[in-house]
């Protein structure tokens, strides 16, 4: 029996997580109001599936296309839970795909990929010294970036193939259920984790990511999507002229391997103070340490938030040129804002243009890096009977 079809279907919690996320505005149990939207168009919702290759190993990979009452489309790979394309119109109501991809499977098993749109799991971002204690035991983690573990591990949850179940369209939306069980051991990281993530398009161009998780052995998770953008449309431009603003005013300062020191440090009076809009390029190059350090911008911003239940906005970022804004909306504690500093011009896109430094960005909703380390940070600690649960909106828009 072909591999993709035999894993079992992830029941319950997931499975409720589809049901509840086409209620656009719920999460765990709150309501969290959402902007109101002009009339819709006379288009209905979608969803379509093709065939999109077969890993190495003989798995078989689908794409899988939602397409909102707007017109807005993403499209979604069962390898790595990957957003390949999002397209999203501009102020003249011109669409075009604004997240960096590629256009095959074999590119994205085969080539060195700074994990385009993908699903990043155990562990997103970095644990310094591929390790961590847990209940007095250590785990040693497979060591990918130097000496230290980064997104998983060599093969997190991005080059994973995920159980697909659609979700069908409704007058809110259509969305798509993954589903993915990583064994105990994998990549060094203790306990069963099975994981639910469930993408949500909806008819008010936001598109939804709701994770769930469970163990049957105390672990560490700390789950994101890292979705590349380029507003003005993938491999057109830099994004440095785009205007940056992220609600947080503390950020965790890292040494020289990109690992937190442990401080909870203040913006203000730096170059990573976005709490005003400025375009990403106008203090990129600064002599300022940390910048130095990521050859940009790369760090862990400290959101902030009045609950951990409610969803509140931590970045917006626009586009003078396109008129198209993003917004980003997260139940998470932290989020990694990084400028596409080691895209080198040697990876071609979906749309056959290579991908040069500052071609995109990345806003990835999280727990802080380094956290199993760090007994002040946020705990990502997950033991049985608990369930983790997450939720980010992307939000489209155009003026």
């Amino acid at each position: 029996m072909n591999e993709a079809r035999s894993r079992r279907r992830l029941a319950g919690p997931a499975r409720l997580a589809a049901a509840m996320v086409l209620s656009v505005g719920v999460v765990g149990g709150t309501v969290s109001a959402a902007p109101a939207a002009p009339p819709l168009p006379s288009g209905k919702a979608s969803i379509e599936s093709e065939p999109f290759g077969t890993t190495p190993e003989g798995t078989e990979v689908e794409r899988y296309t939602l397409v909102n009452a707007r017109g807005m489309k993403v499209r979604i790979l069962t390898y790595g839970g990957i957003v390949q394309s999002i397209e999203v119109p501009d102020r003249r109501g011109r669409f075009t795909n604004v997240a960096l991809g590629f256009a095959t499977l074999d590119d994205y098993v085969e080539r060195n990929s700074p994990y385009f749109g993908a699903i990043i799991g155990r562990y997103a971002n970095r644990i310094g010294g591929a390790s961590f204690t847990l209940d007095g035991e250590e785990y040693t983690l497979a060591a990918n970036d130097g000496e230290n573990s980064l997104h998983g591990g060599l093969k997190g949850f991005d080059k994973r193939v995920w159980d697909a179940t659609p979700v069908p369209p409704s007058d809110r939306g259509v969305g798509l259920e993954l589903a993915y069980a990583s064994p105990d051991g994998e990549e060094g990281y203790p306990g069963t984790l099975t994981v639910g993530v469930v993408y949500t398009l909806t008819n008010t161009n936001r598109l939804r990511i709701d994770y769930r998780a469970s163990t049957d052995a105390p672990t560490v998770v700390n789950l994101t999507n890292h979705s590349y953008f380029n507003l003005q449309g993938e491999g057109t431009s830099s994004i440095l002229d785009h205007l940056m603003q992220i609600d947080a005013r503390h950020y965790t300062p890292v040494d020289e391997t990109l690992i937190p020191t442990g401080e909870i440090a203040p913006v203000a009076g730096t170059p990573l103070d976005f709490t005003a809009p400025h375009p990403i390029g106008e203090r990129i190059r600064d002599n300022f340490e940390q910048l130095v350090i990521g050859r940009g911008y790369g760090h862990n911003w400290v959101l902030k938030r009045r609950d951990d239940k409610r969803l509140a906005r931590a970045a917006r970022v626009s586009d003078p040129e396109s008129g198209r804004v993003l917004e980003i909306f997260t139940t998470e504690p932290g989020m990694q804002f990084y400028s596409g500093n080691f895209l080198d011009g040697t990876l071609i896109g979906t749309g056959g243009k290579m991908y040069r430094q500052g071609d995109g960005f990345a806003l990835e909703t999280q727990h802080f890096p380094d956290s199993p380390n760090h007994p002040d940070f946020p705990s990502t600690v997950l033991r049985p009977g608990e369930k983790f649960r997450s939720t980010t909106v992307y939000q489209f828009s155009a003026h």
